[in-house]
């Protein structure tokens, strides 16, 4: 049930404890991909898995702009600060646990929110009234996590899936060619880049053209599935 679709008193009648709450953020995705690519993913991914799961979930509205200041020499990229990040999320969280639905899973879209998603949701239950944890989609894609990059193959498979009107599908090997393999420059285990602009020129991390509407509807079938998986575990503690 979509928290921003319904009347309050319809809401005041879902019977459930149960909550998404979609974190994405607003950053570059190279030439090929809309900025709100993040928040599309999270919020695809949380809609499908309340639809499914077989209780009422309730799914509030995306978090659209959060940590992705390492993207901040592209343009439109917007970026708060950690602790904004944190206190905003904490605060959202707390409004829907005021309401009865104090299990919320927070549906991650964007890497650059993972250690700070951890972080308030162990603040959060240890010191509110309220059991939070983090959930971040492409996590939960097995042995294709490995090629996530940015903007690369998985991000611009699941949004030809979903929303192919907004893939530029006529920038796909500009965005290869001018893109890089790897995130980051490594000394060992050492990454020694802290900007994306370090290490590609127009934003992209991995091969788009390896792409597909078929890779994406797996990828979020696996997702789905693994966060109604977690939406039955935090009921069941």
């Amino acid at each position: 049930m979509n928290l921003s679709s319904e009347a309050w008193t319809d809401l005041e009648e879902v019977e459930t404890n149960l909550a998404l709450l979609p974190v994405g953020s607003t950053e570059q995705h190279g030439p090929h991909l809309p900025m709100g690519t993040d928040t599309i993913d999270a919020e695809t991914v949380a809609d499908r898995a309340a639809a499914e799961y077989p209780k009422s979930v309730v799914v509030a509205p995306a978090i659209p702009v959060a940590v992705a200041e390492e993207h901040r020499q592209f343009a439109g990229t917007l970026w708060v600060s950690e602790p904004t990040f944190r206190s905003y999320v904490r605060e959202t969280v707390r409004s829907l646990a005021s309401h009865g639905w104090d299990r919320v899973v927070l549906v991650n879209g964007h890497g650059g929110n993972t250690a700070a998603l951890r972080e308030v949701a162990g603040r959060i239950v240890r010191h509110d009234d309220a059991y939070t944890v983090p959930f971040t989609w492409f996590d939960e894609v097995g042995d294709y996590r490995s090629e996530m990059g940015h903007a690369g193959p998985l991000e611009t498979s699941v949004l030809r899936c979903v929303e192919p009107e907004v893939v530029h599908d006529d920038r796909i090997g500009e965005a290869a060619e001018d893109g890089s393999e790897r995130w980051g420059h490594w000394q060992g285990r050492v990454n020694l880049a802290f900007d994306s602009e370090e290490f590609t020129d127009n934003g992209v991390v991995g091969d788009p053209r390896e792409a597909s509407a078929e890779l994406g509807a797996t990828l979020l079938e696996s997702a789905t599935d693994a966060l109604t998986d977690l939406l039955e575990a935090i009921e069941r503690r």
